[in-house]
C-alpha cells in the first residue's frame, strides 16, 4: 500500500520551520524507510568559541593529572566535565 504524504511547506525563517516541526508528525510528510543511512559530512567543521576561564594553579594541576591519566588533553577533559555537568550527556 502506498501512502501518500502530505507536501512540506516552504518557511520564511528558520525559526518558523523549527516551530513546524514540533508541532507536526514527519511520518506525514517523509518516508522514512527510504531515508539514506550513513551519510557523513566531512568539511563541516563545528563553530566554536574561545573563552578565557581563570582558575586555581591547583584546579589546573589536578585537571592535567586527570587527563594524563586518561590520555586525553586537558581541554578536552574541561569541555567533557561541562558537557557532563549541563546535563547534556546521556
Amino acid at each position: 500500500m502506498n501512502k501518500t504524504f502530505k507536501p512540506i511547506p516552504d518557511f520564511t525563517s528558520e525559526a518558523e520551520e523549527r516551530e513546524f516541526w514540533q508541532t507536526h508528525d514527519s511520518t506525514e510528510y517523509v518516508d522514512w524507510s527510504k531515508a539514506k543511512r550513513g551519510i557523513r559530512f566531512p568539511n563541516l567543521k563545528l563553530t566554536t568559541k574561545p573563552i578565557t576561564l581563570r582558575l586555581p594553579v591547583s584546579m589546573i594541576d589536578r585537571l592535567k593529572i586527570e587527563a594524563h591519566r586518561m590520555d586525553i588533553p586537558y581541554q578536552s577533559l574541561i569541555k567533557q566535565l561541562i558537557y557532563k555537568g549541563l546535563g547534556l550527556s546521556s
